[in-house]
């Protein structure tokens, strides 16, 4: 596949380098030696005209090189990719696809991820994309692979290409078997770039031996058993531990820092530079130790602002709007409407909270820096420790091992400062360090999921359609806010959002969270359809199902419910029903719930859930299950229970104790539905469980008890008083 047009979107605007050009990458290429080299591109593929990852401006990624397969002269396949592999099971996908094209077991296929010395560019991993956009790509390359063997192999073998067939990383003549050759001799230790003028057919999924079906992640033994290596396992000789003063609140400033008894300790090393002052020593209990001496005066700031105000300011904050959805005409909407129903719904800044804090070791020799980085953007961290360091970008090789969670915490907006950091004193006492954040740590510099407003009205007439849906979202963002349901005027408004949040509008910094804003906006959809469905009299399902027209949509919602074994009745049936669907990641997705009320306490239980996707081409069913279980269990935490709780910038929450993530004592029954549709390019997986939990969670509510939830979590306080106003 040869190389495309350069994007004209800016990745540097929004903290990601640059992509690398055809001459470099084929200087990395060169460190491999000799073999057959396929690459390809992600081309220019938004996801609507004028956008591109991830909801940013401009077009869609950059068009050049972001994954290859290369063949050795043993025989050996190995694909690169930029992703990284952080526990959503890419590094067994992609096998699975380059296997089933290129016609080879799939345990001969090895993956290299996340090596900036070794893969090519990637923007990062985030958004559901590896597998959606990169793994066409990987698939047309394998292809390309398999066909250009086969020129090879025709005019090795004495025959027309027509007559070979392949089995095993073999080439074969098929009327005389034994008139074969193998890829690695193909190669013969030369670098061969060749392209074909039209790529051999994919492989009908009719055909798939591999593709399509379950295998568990490959990484997994490695994992349960305590083998597999997180940046924090890494032990480099003469390696420190390093620990950095950090202000006691966003937006405090130092005043001065008395070092002197932190001096004293025998092996510690104490660096002041410009505003980094950090304390090393060659065990973390040391350096720890160490910090703990220091005394440090701070101004804090005075903001005003805590979890409580917060709401007011947002929902007033002055900022330039955009409207992404709009149709019809809402004032002639509202004159149609014999019922009106107005809410405003609201949600806490939510924290990241990944089981590995984020961790960073850098070593410089003869002036060039190797980091190893728990990052979901090796390439953004290679550009921020080359501008640290005053070096070139090609004098830092990023490392990324294994990463214990990300959920969009370690790529963006200001990915991994501890590994700058630790590039930076590194560089200062020339041996190589370590920076890994403390739980408290990661919870005071996490880019939290921003606090949200969302107000909506919405109308129905009297034959109980909905004439008009009018919403204004305040931070959340867009994504999951357009009205899906047949609704002929409504206005989806936004007024700023996590990726490029306005000056002023938050105490602290905000960022992408697991299908960012999502999760607010179809919280406050679903709730209004049930409140107009209860007004209608209508059974909810029903309701919605009547203002469906996409098949794709009405599909999963009614797998859900048969699945769940939903029986009609209006609200509040006394059942504790909730459901809700969306399109995420370009993947259709449905919710049900069961959930039950304790009205004395306020405690909610999710008995059930039930969730459906249709997203095209499922590479890996069981990482398919894995991925939508995972994301539900993480919404529960932060449709019940997360919140982060603040104060003139002051984090409150520092660790587990008082930040309650899902317990596997109140996790429901869940079940997992993928629909087939493998003629369709695979799309999003790991992110559209996680859209509809809160939704499902207070639909499930409403039916249960008639109390509406607008605030998100919903905590038992909050049942309570929703309850009194029953």
């Amino acid at each position: 596949m040869k190389n495309g047009t350069k994007s004209t979107f800016d990745f540097r605007s929004y903290g990601f380098p640059a992509p690398v050009d055809r001459r470099e990458f084929f200087e990395r290429v060169g460190v491999f030696g000799g073999g057959l080299i396929i690459y390809c591109t992600l081309g220019n593929s938004p996801s609507k005209a004028g956008q591109g990852p991830m909801g940013m401006p401009g077009g869609g990624g950059p068009t050049d090189f972001n994954a290859f397969i290369k063949i050795g002269a043993d025989g050996k396949i190995t694909c690169m990719v930029g992703k990284i592999e952080m526990g959503q099971g890419p590094i067994t996908a992609f096998p699975q696809i380059v296997a089933e094209e290129l016609k080879v077991p799939y345990e001969s296929v090895e993956m290299i991820m996340g090596d900036t010395d070794l893969c090519p560019y990637d923007f990062g991993t985030v958004g559901s994309m590896s597998i959606r956009m990169v793994g066409p790509q990987v698939r047309k390359a394998a292809c390309e692979a398999r066909g250009v063997l086969k020129e090879l192999a025709a005019d090795f073998l004495k025959c027309s290409v027509g007559e070979l067939d392949t089995k095993d990383g073999v080439i074969f003549q098929k009327t005389k078997p034994d008139n074969k050759v193998s890829y690695g001799q193909l190669t013969n230790g030369k670098i061969i770039e060749k392209h074909l003028k039209e790529l051999p057919p994919f492989t009908s999924p009719t055909d798939f031996k591999i593709m399509g079906k379950p295998r568990l992640h490959r990484d997994a033994y490695e994992k349960v058993t305590g083998k597999a290596k997180f940046a924090g396992d890494l032990r480099l000789p003469e390696m420190l531990y390093a620990c950095i003063l950090r202000p006691p609140a966003h937006g405090a400033t130092l005043k001065n820092a008395d070092v002197s008894e932190a001096k004293k300790i025998k092996d510690v090393q104490v660096i002041q530079e410009d505003s980094l002052i950090a304390v090393l020593h060659k065990t973390p209990d040391g350096a720890r130790h160490a910090l703990e001496k220091i005394k440090a005066d701070w101004d804090k700031p005075k903001s005003g602002f805590d979890n409580k105000t917060i709401f007011d300011h947002l929902g007033n904050f002055k900022v330039e709007p955009q409207t992404p959805y709009s149709a019809g005409d809402i004032e002639k909407g509202k004159n149609l409407a014999n019922e009106v129903f107005e809410e405003t719904y609201v949600g806490a800044y939510v924290a990241h909270a990944p089981q590995e804090p984020h961790t960073g070791i850098a070593s410089i020799e003869n002036g060039k820096a190797t980091v190893w980085s728990s990052t979901q953007n090796p390439f953004a961290v290679q550009e921020n420790v080359a501008k640290a360091l005053g070096i070139d970008k090609g004098k830092v090789r990023v490392i990324t091992p294994f990463v214990g969670g990300g959920f969009g915490g370690k790529g963006y907006p200001n990915p991994n400062r501890e590994t700058t950091e630790a590039a930076k004193l590194a560089n200062i006492i020339g041996k190589p360090v370590q920076v890994a954040f403390s739980r408290a740590e990661e919870f005071f510099y996490d880019t939290f999921r921003p606090a949200a407003v969302i107000k909506v009205k919405s109308g129905l007439d009297r034959s109980n359609r909905v004439v008009f849906y009018e919403s204004d979202i305040y931070m959340a963002g867009e994504r999951c806010c357009e009205i899906l349901y047949d609704v002929p005027n409504h206005r989806e408004t936004i007024y700023g959002n996590w990726m490029s949040p306005p000056e002023g509008a938050h105490p602290f910094g905000v960022g992408p969270w697991r299908a960012p804003g999502a999760n607010n906006n179809l919280h406050a959809k679903e709730m209004q359809m049930s409140l107009m469905a209860a007004k209608a009299g209508v059974d909810p399902l029903e309701f919605r199902l009547n203002h469906i027209t996409d098949k794709r949509l009405a599909g999963v919602l009614k797998a859900v419910a048969e699945k769940l074994g939903y029986k009609p009745s209006r609200l509040p049936s006394g059942r504790g029903y909730g459901m809700c669907c969306a399109i995420d990641a370009n993947t259709y997705v449905a919710h049900m719930a069961e959930v039950v009320v304790d009205k004395n306490t306020g405690k909610i239980e999710v008995k059930k859930v039930v969730c459906a996707q249709d997203m095209g081409l499922c590479v890996n069913p069981q990482g398919a299950k894995i991925q939508m279980e995972g994301a539900i269990t993480m919404g529960l935490g932060a449709a019940l229970t997360e919140e982060i709780t603040f104060k003139n910038g002051e984090i409150f929450n520092i660790n587990y104790d008082n930040y309650y993530t899902p317990r596997f004592s109140w996790l429901p029954k869940i079940e997992t539905i993928i629909i087939d549709n493998n003629n369709l390019d695979p799309q999003g997986g790991g992110e559209p469980g996680i859209t509809g939990v809160a939704a499902i969670i207070a639909t499930g509510v409403f039916d249960a008890t008639g109390a509406k939830l607008l605030q998100l979590p919903m905590t038992p306080d909050r049942v309570k008083e929703a309850l009194k106003k029953v």
